[in-house]
């Protein structure tokens, strides 16, 4: 199971998957938080993005006087096992459970539920 992430360090996750670039900048960073109305202090990024290195998240490469930071899981697998954990905490297991759940709660609009219906009668491929 992956480590869990805080709301910050989840932000600062998000715009790195975001970015086309294949590595991110601080100063990326820094810009983006501006940007979104967010602007962060330098040292506040700096423990963030050393706490997601640590955690086993991103990779950080030294270029001169900059670091360079490289995400090492995806959204997709971050999103799956955050699925996951929280099926097996909450529903004990059972997807079916959730997907009840979703249903009989109203979360889904119609449109949603015609997708979900169209996933679930189509079957796994591969």
């Amino acid at each position: 199971m992956l480590q869990k992430l805080s709301d910050a360090e989840l932000e600062i996750m998000k715009m790195i998957w975001e970015n086309e670039e294949e590595t991110t900048l601080f100063s990326y960073l820094m810009e983006e938080l501006a940007a979104q109305g967010k602007p962060c202090q330098k040292n506040t990024l700096i423990v963030l993005l050393s706490r997601l290195v640590g955690k086993g998240y991103l990779r950080a490469t030294k270029v001169g006087r900059r670091n360079e930071y490289v995400p090492l899981i995806t959204e997709t697998a971050y999103q799956t096992a955050l699925t996951q954990h929280f099926i097996d905490k909450v529903y004990e297991g059972s997807v079916k459970g959730l997907v009840t759940n979703l249903i009989t709660a109203d979360f889904l609009t119609q449109e949603e539920y015609e997708e979900l219906k169209a996933l679930l009668e189509g079957g796994r491929r591969g």
